[in-house]
């Protein structure tokens, strides 16, 4: 069987007319301009704004929270920098190790990276990559030290600290 070319003798055609797909579109068109509620055009949800600042920290979160920026300089200068950043605002104890743990790690972390590229020159290189060993070793078991004191609840004071950061 042919269907025939151009419109279907059962449709109506022409200016006015729509087809069921457009009427269908239509429909749901405005349906979306209005709520069943209220007879008014749809509207956004008013923006809710970002949350109000978070909650201060408990006292052994704060402790945990600066244990954990002093621990964190085994790993170098970014674990202390990130929980300084996060975190100096919600509790005073945090905000105070992690400044003191941030201002240790930042330079010897820095001197360990110059000492790590330069271990590859030839001849030399062993120089300072023991000198990199050595120096790591020392800020691991700073970080320990200071974290354990820091646990306990006692502020710790690095020796050799350039306070930099205020």
């Amino acid at each position: 069987m042919q269907q025939p070319d151009g419109p279907s003798p059962h449709r109506r055609t022409g200016p006015g007319v729509q087809s069921q797909k457009e009427t269908a579109v239509s429909n749901i068109r405005q349906n979306d301009q209005h709520r069943p509620d209220d007879r008014g055009p749809a509207q956004r949800p008013p923006y809710q704004g970002a949350p109000a600042n978070a909650l201060p920290l408990t006292a052994s979160e704060d402790r945990q929270w600066a244990t954990m920026a002093h621990f964190g300089g085994i790993l170098g200068f970014i674990p202390s920098m990130i929980i300084y950043l996060v975190f100096r605002d919600r509790g005073p104890f945090t905000a105070q190790e992690s400044k003191e743990a941030l201002n240790f790690t930042l330079p010897p972390t820095i001197i360990a990276m110059v000492a790590w590229l330069l271990s590859f020159i030839p001849v030399i290189g062993w120089v300072f990559a023991i000198l990199n060993a050595l120096l790591w070793v020392a800020i691991a078991v700073s970080s320990v030290v200071a974290g354990i004191e820091c646990n306990r609840g006692r502020p710790y004071r690095y020796p050799l600290n350039l306070r930099r950061i205020q």
